[in-house]
């Protein structure tokens, strides 16, 4: 009780003002610093006092009641426009792939003009913002691997900001991610909705229907595409004829499936879900994964790599001016590459590799127990970086946990991280890099790595980012790789780097592509979205 007592107190502070005023001035005092203190409000009423109570369990209620002078703003005659502008935005929560359900709509049209009905409303205003601008889940808090921090504005100010619009209504509508992506994603939910029969048709028996066959199964299908644009008009609707055949291929057309015009077990299991299959989810799940990042800027010139795709690309404008090919980590929990974004700030040439304590402990270690002449490539080096004779060491005497020595691989073309490497600092040691193993990009499914990304094309993704400091990149680029010895050319300005780990997304067209949850961090964030009320495409 003591701690909600002065939680209250808090709220009360916040609404007493304070501040100076100036006085009225004779010739006399003119120029001087003459200013009186407001004194603090002491008293508040009932009302007021009530108010503090119910938002003080809650920070950012507490905090834009205590900036708003604990007055309500959702009851009485002007709240009218609010409670209105909130209702509208809960409606069009679908759209953005979120239940209305999260948000008690049938609570909130049956409230009255009481306090519990102001505290509602304004929980119901904090919750929408809340999952706008970030997600409506923790990423960080979602998966291990997902490293992602969200920036979230203050809902505090927003509510404020809501308070005094001439439009609540657009100043909501524009809380959401408002880059391309993210259109296109929406467009796509909306068109996955359009082909999801009513939940009140009956559902059509999984069987295999193909042309001159009949039977009462044809009937629900008939009925069940009717709904949703695919009519197939006939004199006899238990039979399966030509123009059923016909409806049913624009169908399997339309929800990627293969267009063969016979309904089977996939097409009839498609018609009678709830519009929630694997692509949808996905369409879902990338929804809120962009409202993850809705605090960064997609139109600067940025460096992007989808995991599941196995692709990194440059784009500027939000439009693609450089791709290749990437192999990311294995799908073994401890090599996965993991989610971030940062700043790329050097592209470092002929550089050498620092093998990473996990590999040296746990690959080369037991090795060198066996031989102390074992990986010779690597020279073994201790806490200061000198190289250390292989013979004056006892590689028996120690383990993972006590091993004192680094090792290192001098910079060749057969290094692990070839001829060079793109460096944003971070706590994971993440990074991009050249590879001798350049057969692995022929492969269609490519999680080889023990975490970091394997270029495809590293000295043409070198050249693009030298181009904004240079006239002659490639120029730049080959002075410091000829000089054999391990060069960092600074990038300036740096390029921000987003790790994502998209299985739907847009195309330079507004095409969905869809790609394989290979890390298996979908499921587990669907799961989430299923338990925080998201949206099932109902």
């Amino acid at each position: 009780m003591r701690h909600f007592w002065v939680k209250v107190f808090a709220v009360l502070a916040m609404a007493l003002g304070g501040g100076h005023v100036a006085v009225a001035q004779s010739p006399a005092m003119q120029g001087s610093a003459a200013t009186v203190a407001i004194a603090p409000r002491l008293h508040f009423s009932p009302e007021e006092m009530r108010l503090a109570k119910a938002a003080a369990s809650d920070p950012a209620l507490a905090a834009f009641y205590g900036a708003n002078g604990l007055k309500p703003v959702f009851t009485g005659p002007e709240g009218k426009v609010r409670r209105q502008a909130l209702r509208e935005a809960i409606t069009n929560m679908p759209a953005h792939g979120i239940s209305v359900s999260r948000y008690r709509p049938q609570a909130l049209a049956a409230a009255g003009e009481d306090l519990a009905a102001e505290m509602m409303h304004a929980r119901m205003l904090a919750r929408l913002i809340h999952d706008l601008t970030g997600g409506v889940i923790d990423p960080a808090k979602a998966v291990p691997g997902v490293h992602r921090k969200v920036s979230r504005p203050s809902a505090a100010r927003l509510m404020g900001k809501f308070v005094l619009s001439d439009d609540p209504a657009a100043l909501l509508s524009g809380l959401a991610p408002q880059n391309r992506a993210y259109g296109a994603l929406q467009t796509a939910l909306q068109e996955m909705s359009a082909l999801s029969p009513p939940t009140d048709l009956p559902r059509a028996p999984e069987a295999v229907w193909r042309l001159g066959m009949r039977g009462d199964g044809v009937l629900p299908l008939r009925e069940r595409l009717a709904s949703i644009g695919f009519a197939a008009d006939s004199s006899d609707p238990r039979l399966y004829d030509e123009a059923l055949s016909q409806a049913v291929a624009r169908y399997q057309q339309a929800v990627g499936l293969d267009p063969d015009g016979v309904a089977g077990p996939n097409t009839i299991r498609r018609l009678n879900s709830d519009g929630v299959d694997a692509r949808s989810r996905a369409v879902l799940i990338a929804l809120e994964r962009m409202r993850w990042m809705g605090d960064e800027d997609l139109e600067k010139r940025l460096v992007w790599v989808n995991i599941p795709e196995f692709t990194a690309r440059i784009l500027e404008g939000g439009e693609e001016v450089f791709r290749t090919r990437v192999v990311v980590g294995k799908t073994e929990a401890d090599m996965q590459t993991p989610e971030f974004s940062d700043q790329m700030e050097y592209v470092v040439v002929n550089p050498r590799w620092n093998v990473p304590r996990s590999i040296t402990v746990k690959e080369y270690l037991p090795k060198l127990k066996a031989n102390r002449y074992a990986v010779s490539h690597l020279d073994v080096v201790d806490g200061n970086g000198n190289v250390v004779p292989r013979d004056n060491i006892d590689f028996a005497r120690y383990t993972a946990a006590n091993f004192p020595y680094r090792m290192r691989q001098k910079p060749s073309g057969d290094n692990a991280l070839g001829l060079v490497k793109f460096i944003f600092p971070n706590n994971w040691n993440i990074y991009l890099h050249d590879t001798p193993t350049k057969y692995l990009f022929a492969e269609r499914q490519r999680a080889y790595s023990h975490g970091c990304i394997r270029i495809g094309d590293p000295f043409d993704l070198a050249y693009q980012l030298l181009s904004q400091q240079s006239d002659d990149p490639r120029g730049v680029f080959h002075r410091a790789l000829d000089s054999g010895r391990e060069t960092w050319l600074h990038l300036k300005p740096n390029v921000p780097v987003h790790l994502v780990y998209f299985t739907a997304f847009p195309d330079d067209a507004g095409n969905i592509q869809y790609f394989n949850d290979i890390y298996g961090r979908d499921a587990t964030i669907w799961s989430l979205m299923e338990k925080a009320g998201l949206d099932l495409g109902a």
